[in-house]
């Protein structure tokens, strides 16, 4: 697929550009409303490939703790032997949990894990089905309330009997920078893994304790400006870090409901980065 049309369906997402707004440019660049809405369903998001991992050896449950603003809802994933695991913090993209990150936390337990994947748009009755609607709500949160939303759960895993206090986190897009704010905010972690996150402020790079570990795609153009000040930084300041560029990979290559943009490849070879991080750290 062409790449200006991965980069408005970039813009529609993340702007967020109203609908209305994207299906008007989709079709002046395609020709013709029949050509864009055959390009549609290449470029949206399918949740029919969503649930990959079984769950059928695995604990799994859904959890409330304090929030800023009444309590976070959270998915969790653990092995189903009762002992204590390390754990890892999964961070979704700007639609809310969704059956794609409860996925992937499933794919964190399979590796060992204590997995939980909070929902920042708890305080908003939940993610809706529209992922429209679901962007929409984003708009309303505050920066400082989600980042302590996220900060409390570490406070939350403290208090279960199956986590063994050795922190890690990952969080995709949104949730990647998420990540990237929790190493500078949360110094129990133990290590922090952004999938094409935008960076935290250079002059807070000192305060992260944390092994970070980054992931980019070379076509994502937006987030990647702030790579080299943030490198920059953590050498610096001697953070231990692992940095990696997927070339060819757009943003969100590791979403495989993503059709246009999920690169199978790149994906399979940053998770299994990701999993040896967290052994190796956690």
């Amino acid at each position: 697929m062409e790449q200006q049309y991965i980069n408005l369906y970039d813009e529609y997402t993340h702007k967020p550009l109203p609908r209305q707004e994207f299906i008007k440019r989709l079709t002046m660049m395609a020709g013709s409303t029949a050509a864009a809405m055959a390009l549609l369903p290449l470029l949206e998001v399918n949740m029919a490939h969503a649930a990959v991992t079984p769950q059928d050896d695995l604990f799994t449950e859904r959890v409330s703790y304090p929030g800023v603003n009444g309590d976070m809802q959270a998915y969790v994933a653990r092995p189903k032997e009762e002992k204590k695991y390390p754990a890892v913090v999964v961070i979704h993209e700007n639609r809310g949990l969704n059956a794609h990150i409860e996925d992937v936390a499933r794919r964190a337990a399979k590796a060992g894990f204590l997995a939980i994947a909070p929902n920042a748009l708890s305080s908003l009755g939940g993610t809706p089905e529209n992922a429209d609607e679901a962007r929409t709500k984003f708009q309303l949160l505050k920066p400082e309330d989600n980042l302590q939303n996220f900060i409390r759960v570490f406070d939350y895993l403290g208090t279960r009997k199956d986590c063994n206090g050795k922190y890690g986190c990952v969080g995709f897009c949104w949730g990647g920078a998420m990540s990237n704010n929790l190493a500078v905010h949360v110094p129990s972690l133990k290590a922090a893994v952004a999938f094409y996150g935008r960076q935290p402020a250079t002059v807070d790079v000192a305060k992260i304790k944390a092994a970070v570990q980054l992931h980019y795609g070379s076509m994502d153009e937006g987030v990647n400006k702030g790579i080299a000040a943030y490198e920059e930084a953590l050498k610096n300041n001697k953070i231990t870090y692992e940095l990696y560029m997927y070339e060819g990979a757009q943003h969100a290559f590791h979403n495989d409901t993503a059709p246009t943009r999920y690169n199978e490849a790149a994906a399979k070879l940053a998770w299994e980065r990701t999993i040896t991080f967290f052994k190796q750290y956690l």
